[in-house]
């Protein structure tokens, strides 16, 4: 016999379960969609330092006053908007809510009559220390060949994937004394994006940007503590990251030639599961000219860093160096040995159908080789053959444009060179200056008041790693200069990718009030929690679509989709991350230059 007062009971527990249940949701919906206001209010959703710029942007207000509140909703500042002087891509004025005078430390939102409230955000000394420790301590969660135990890695503690001590070399990779099928060890490294390989052309430039990230700011790097397996070691934790990464590039090079091989992969992307879980065989590939110097560029990079750990790393830099002097003679035997994977499908099996990073041109790639082996060695025979200005373009850096990487490195460590000095030097000083003035240029009438996104060429696959690549370019021109413009436009950048942007958006995994929830990457969608892995950049607008998924809008700064199968705009990749990290740890480290 059933008691109808159990039953009732049952009844009533369920619909309360279920009103619960739709609460949260609603609840977290909220927080992701957010209100009329919170959507038409754009802004840094992290916060902003007290004496630095404070800019908001209003979309579809319909009042001339805006006020600062405390979040209890006591207005403590008013201002008036002004308009913006050119519309955004979609053909509407902004108006624009500038707040720089209100210097109190607190947390905030900004309040518009007739709109409502924005995100809630920080005033405060140090306000972007979480998200900057945090966009190095992705690469943590991006090792291959370790476990992430739970006091490092929190909830997204996982087993340990591709260990890579028994690695096939390709057929397209063989030598006389390495046969294909020849097994090889090539543990560590970083997987490279929402994928599980590892390829040298993009593990390159995000390799040399972190490392130059240490080498530009070493006394605030030194501050930055990841809790990470080899913390507090008498490394920094920044190089600790990287050398996770970087002793996995060093099993890269043949050993009897010194060529580099292009790539360890799979035949094929793995499923979306786990790391410990995708077993397939892994290869190692082709040699070529872009690897090959790009493995020269960051040797001799990370041998003038590491010589000076010399007690705690010994022999690393020697080793590093000898790397790269062995990947330079390679390169200059093969010059033109590039990458094409089609065609090597052709001759070789089994086919390799994951990511191609192939590249035709290798100008930029030894321009970037010599000028890293030149300042490490002050050897101008180095440079003795390379055109270091060979047109007129400053191209902002990409996995295959690496050129301006060379010129960085020139122009920073100048005054060491004496008598070696290129006699292109006061010519590249003079390009990097304006390229950085050409940056900046007309910034302040855009839509959104920040230097990316004045041009829809902006907005293409990986978006996002344009403005911290921007940003990065007006670093150095500070550097340079001591202008605080460029800082001011850095941090503009900055704003953009944490919310002033034409999504509303914070790009940045786990910082911010709206957040990508659902990246293009393997174990955020496979490890069980509900938040993804923190401190990764997704790739942001692209109209593109190169991946078929249909997005709400095609307005190119507005052409983004938090959606898992949209590779093309919520992808994540190491050499997005390394520009933000690049950026977002600068401006901590500059913070007292932002002074208005």
């Amino acid at each position: 016999m059933i008691n109808k007062y159990s039953h009732s009971y049952s009844i009533t527990r369920y619909l309360l379960l279920v009103a619960i249940i739709a609460f949260i949701a609603q609840t977290l919906s909220a927080q992701q969609s957010g209100t009329n206001s919170e959507l038409n209010i754009r802004l840094n959703q992290i916060g902003f330092y007290p004496d630095a710029p404070k800019i908001g942007i209003i979309l579809k207000g319909n009042d001339s006053i805006f006020y600062l509140a405390t979040i209890d909703k006591k207005n403590v500042f008013a201002g008036t908007l002004m308009k913006s002087v050119n519309p955004d891509f979609a053909g509407n004025i902004t108006e624009i809510a500038d707040f720089t005078t209100f210097n109190k430390h607190g947390k905030y939102t900004l309040y518009v009559p007739g709109l409502g409230y924005s995100w809630p955000f920080e005033i405060k000394s140090s306000v972007h220390h979480e998200v900057a420790n945090a966009s190095i301590k992705a690469y943590y969660f991006m090792r291959a060949s370790i476990p992430l135990e739970e006091k490092y890695a929190g909830k997204w503690h996982r087993a340990e994937g591709h260990p890579d001590t028994n690695v096939f070399v390709h057929p397209s990779a063989a030598t006389d004394k390495h046969s294909a099928g020849t097994i090889i060890s090539s543990p560590r490294g970083w997987y490279d994006a929402g994928d599980y390989n590892k390829y040298i052309v993009n593990s390159g430039i995000s390799t040399s940007t972190l490392l130059s990230l240490y080498e530009d700011f070493p006394a605030y790097m030194k501050t930055v503590k990841l809790n990470i397996p080899e913390s507090g070691n008498h490394i920094p934790d920044i190089l600790n990251e990287v050398l996770w990464n970087l002793r996995w590039m060093l099993t890269m090079q043949d050993p009897n030639d010194g060529g580099v091989y292009h790539k360890l992969t799979n035949a094929i992307f793995d499923k979306f599961e786990m790391p410990d879980k995708a077993t397939a065989p892994r290869y190692v590939v082709q040699k070529g000219t872009a690897a090959t110097l790009d493995f020269a560029a960051v040797m001799a990079q990370a041998g003038r860093i590491f010589r000076k750990f010399p007690t705690e790393l010994p022999g690393l830099a020697d080793s590093c160096l000898n790397g790269a002097n062995k990947a330079w003679d390679w390169a200059v035997k093969n010059p033109d040995v590039a990458y094409n994977q089609d065609a090597m499908n052709q001759k070789f099996s089994p086919k390799i159908t994951t990511g191609g990073y192939g590249d035709r041109i290798f100008s930029d790639e030894f321009i970037w080789a010599a000028s890293e082996l030149f300042v490490t060695t002050q050897n101008p025979q180095y440079l003795k053959d390379i055109n270091l200005i060979p047109d007129n373009n400053m191209p902002i850096p990409t996995w295959s444009q690496v050129r301006l990487l060379g010129y960085y490195t020139l122009v920073k460590n100048s005054n060491s060179f004496g008598e070696n000095a290129p006699k292109e030097l006061p010519e590249l000083k003079k390009r990097l200056l304006a390229l950085a003035e050409d940056l900046v240029h007309g910034t302040d009438e855009t839509a959104y008041q920040t230097v990316m996104g004045k041009s829809v060429r902006n907005f293409n696959w990986g978006s996002n790693s344009v403005a911290a690549n921007e940003g990065v370019v007006l670093i150095q021109a500070f550097k340079l200069t001591n202008d605080p413009r460029y800082l001011r436009y850095a941090l503009d950048n900055l704003d953009y990718i944490l919310g002033r942007n034409g999504t509303g958006y914070s790009f940045v995994t786990g910082y911010g009030s709206k957040t990508p929830m659902h990246p293009h990457h393997r174990p955020s969608f496979s490890d069980g929690a509900v938040d993804p892995v923190p401190g990764l950049l997704v790739g942001g607008p692209n109209p593109g679509m190169q991946d078929g998924i249909k997005l709400p809008s095609t307005v190119p700064d507005e052409a983004y989709i938090d959606d898992y199968r949209a590779y093309a705009a919520n992808e994540i990749a190491i050499n997005w991350n390394a520009p933000f990290a690049y950026l977002a740890n600068a401006i901590e480290a500059l913070q007292n230059k932002l002074k208005m």
